[in-house]
């Protein structure tokens, strides 16, 4: 595909991906019990990084929460939607440049690349968050911390371990993204089939 090309269709993904950020907390919303703890605007995000790459990623996750926010009014854009930007950035950044440096595309590089990226990014969303607190005269604790970035959010990590390397195992059978072979010690046929 020509560079032209590669850069209109993910220019076109990242738009679609985007869009998903701002229509699937719609859905999950009508689950009160769990639905914010679903993580839905995580998924589109970390699968933009993986499919457009990182530049791509960190736009889209840094734009979600603020114009989510600015249409929706949630998340208030006030400390969350601005941590949440940030947190997103990097996980849409830290997966694409992870994954695409991968020595071979496979389910395992995707699902190191995720834990790093989805690490990452709850280290900076504290770190964000801490900062924006103290500025507001807040405070800001480590069980809040610890709250935030993994105890209320062990539904959506479950489903975004599953549903991400179901997709682009998906993905790589239809021929839509291709898993990188490489010579690490996985087999081709084992590759192929996203194992």
């Amino acid at each position: 595909m020509s560079k032209n090309k590669t850069y209109i269709s993910n220019l076109t993904l990242s738009a679609m991906f985007l869009a998903l950020c701002i229509v699937l907390p719609l859905l999950t919303g009508q689950i009160p019990q769990i639905g914010s703890m679903l993580l839905p605007m995580h998924i589109p995000v970390l699968l933009c990084g993986l499919i457009c790459g990182w530049q791509y990623g960190l736009i889209v996750g840094f734009i979600a929460p603020l114009l989510r926010g600015a249409v929706f009014g949630i998340p208030v854009l006030y400390p969350n939607g601005i941590a949440m930007a940030f947190e997103l950035a990097t996980y849409g950044a830290v997966i694409g440049l992870l994954y695409a440096h991968s020595r071979w595309q496979c389910v395992i590089a995707l699902y190191r690349s995720m834990i790093i990226s989805m690490l990452a990014g709850r280290v900076v969303w504290g770190v964000i968050k801490l900062v924006l607190m103290g500025i507001s005269g807040d405070a800001f604790t480590w069980k809040m911390f610890m709250a935030g970035a993994f105890l209320n959010a062990i539904p959506g990590i479950i489903l975004q371990l599953v549903l991400i390397p179901a997709i682009m195992v998906t993905l790589n059978r239809t021929g839509l993204v291709h898993f990188r072979h490489g010579t690490a010690g996985i087999s081709e046929g084992r590759v192929k089939n996203g194992m």
